[in-house]
């Protein structure tokens, strides 16, 4: 059997870095989404690594766990605020939210 991934891209005000997201877990592209979207790909149950990136910029790497039978869920939105707009010019993993739900 396996497991689901379920990542939702929503949040509360204006996106400052839009356009589609591609998400990868442990490396392997499973699907892109944009803004108001939600992407579920299968899993095997384990250990895996998520990241939500788009040109140059992403997320944090976030591993998580799954169990046979169970969805993970996620939530993420590019930079709301300016200053983490402008921190990611810097350190371009903080340009993505990646949170578990």
């Amino acid at each position: 059997m396996s497991a689901t991934l379920r990542l939702v891209r929503e949040g509360f005000g204006i996106e400052l870095r839009r356009g589609r997201f591609d998400v990868t877990v442990d490396g392997q592209t499973v699907g892109s989404l944009d803004y108001h979207e939600t992407v579920e790909a299968p899993v095997d149950p384990g250990h895996h690594t998520l990241r939500v990136q788009r040109r140059g910029y992403s997320s944090l790497a976030h591993p998580f766990d799954v169990s046979d039978g169970e969805t993970a869920t996620f939530r993420c939105h590019g930079a709301m605020v300016w200053p983490r707009f402008v921190a990611s010019l810097v350190k371009p993993d903080l340009a993505i939210s990646l949170h578990r739900e």
